[in-house]
């Protein structure tokens, strides 16, 4: 039998194995009960998880628990699986009471300041009054969205962002809109009652948003979660979103430029600012961004400075589903970050964003800004002495 005979005999015997070897496969699969297809777990099983020691990493080992789709799949078909013992210290019914677990459970609780006992006895609680709302603000779905962090004493501020790069309108032929997330100044912050004059600009521009919650330094993160909720519910046609403090200066222009030249498939997934990469927490208790290892054990996923970054309407939107999934964290820009590891995604690092200042020497040169998206950070004089710059176009920086 000539070799090229052989060979094609072989492959034709090998092919009718396989295919047998697959019907008798198929057909044990259709004949066998939903029980015998699918292994329960034993009560061993679910004491092998190893549970962290840290707070805050127990807690996210809870949330993705409760979110894993294999472990509801198996409870759904069998409820006689028992939870793990640490599932079942769930603190109290409503989130939004103080948690009293908490000064058990971290050991140098009376060691922390007392706005990051607050951030810790409040941690599961994301629902809080909205005090002043614009839901129309996006009706004409604006190309670019700017929302600035900021907080009720801050009149000055907003004032020179509304007056240069947040003035709202058509930009270079593009809608623009602009909002201010704002939460609640308390007696016990010793501020002065401002809330008349918060209620005149409210009225005059239309451009706050407020919820009623302690605005410090740790509820930075509440802040992010409730706007992603409001963009969800009251903005999601807005293409682009650019969120910054009311410190920075932005050069929107340049900003609308650069979404302009993006491919279809880079503006659907974009998320671009300063990263940071390879970092951890600060275990200094003198230091503004410290957390003990009682909280939280772990490296920082890679996130973009808080002073300010750029993302697409999709990223806003799936970021906002993720954050339901991950237990809010002291500091901001990580726990954006964690939103998007959650996502499977990291943020681009872009030059134009520059959330630890530009080198001294720069700083009065009206060309630098011209080829910069973020600055951060800058006064509300300097705003109003940069923007012009920005919109002259007689200033030559070829």
């Amino acid at each position: 039998m000539p070799a090229a005979r052989r060979k094609l005999c072989m492959m034709m015997m090998m092919f009718s194995i396989f295919i047998c070897v697959l019907v008798s496969v198929s057909w044990n699969l259709r004949h066998r009960s939903v029980q015998e297809k699918i292994r329960i777990p034993s009560q061993r099983f679910w004491h092998q998880h190893v549970v962290s020691e840290s707070f805050w990493n127990k807690e996210q080992q809870r949330l993705d628990f409760i979110f894993n789709p294999i472990v509801n799949f198996v409870l759904s078909r069998n409820s006689l699986v028992e939870l793990p013992d640490w599932l079942n210290d769930t603190g109290p019914l409503d989130p939004c009471v103080p948690d009293d677990r908490v000064p058990m459970q971290i050991l140098d609780y009376n060691s922390l300041t007392q706005g990051f006992k607050d951030f810790l006895l409040h941690m599961r609680c994301r629902t809080y009054p909205m005090l002043i709302n614009q839901p129309r603000i996006c009706d004409g779905k604006p190309f670019l969205l700017l929302v600035v962090k900021s907080q009720i004493p801050h009149f000055d501020r907003r004032q020179a962002i509304r007056e240069t790069w947040g003035r709202a309108g058509v930009l270079a032929n593009r809608t623009v809109a602009t909002v201010f997330l704002l939460g609640n100044a308390l007696p016990v912050d010793h501020f002065p009652d401002l809330l008349g004059m918060l209620g005149h600009e409210a009225e005059l521009h239309k451009d706050l948003l407020q919820w009623d919650y302690r605005d410090t330094f740790y509820n930075l993160t509440l802040k992010e979660v409730l706007f992603l909720e409001w963009f969800s519910q009251n903005c999601p046609h807005a293409q682009y979103i650019l969120k910054g403090d009311d410190d920075v200066f932005v050069n929107t222009l340049r900003i609308i430029d650069f979404l302009e030249g993006l491919s279809e498939m880079k503006a659907k997934d974009l998320f671009i600012g300063d990263v940071i990469r390879d970092a951890g927490p600060l275990r200094n208790p003198k230091l503004k961004y410290f957390v003990p290892e009682s909280v939280f054990l772990g490296q920082y996923p890679p996130y973009a400075g808080g002073g300010g970054y750029l993302l697409s309407r999709e990223i806003a939107l799936r970021l906002h589903n993720a954050s339901r999934q991950v237990v809010l964290y002291p500091i901001d820009d990580v726990y954006t970050g964690m939103c998007l590891k959650k996502l499977g995604l990291a943020p681009d690092k872009h030059s134009g964003f520059r959330t630890f200042d530009i080198e001294v020497k720069n700083r009065n040169n009206p060309c630098i800004y011209r080829s910069l998206m973020l600055v951060h950070s800058r006064t509300p004089q300097e705003m109003l002495t940069i923007w012009p710059w920005i919109i002259h176009p007689e200033l030559d920086c070829q």
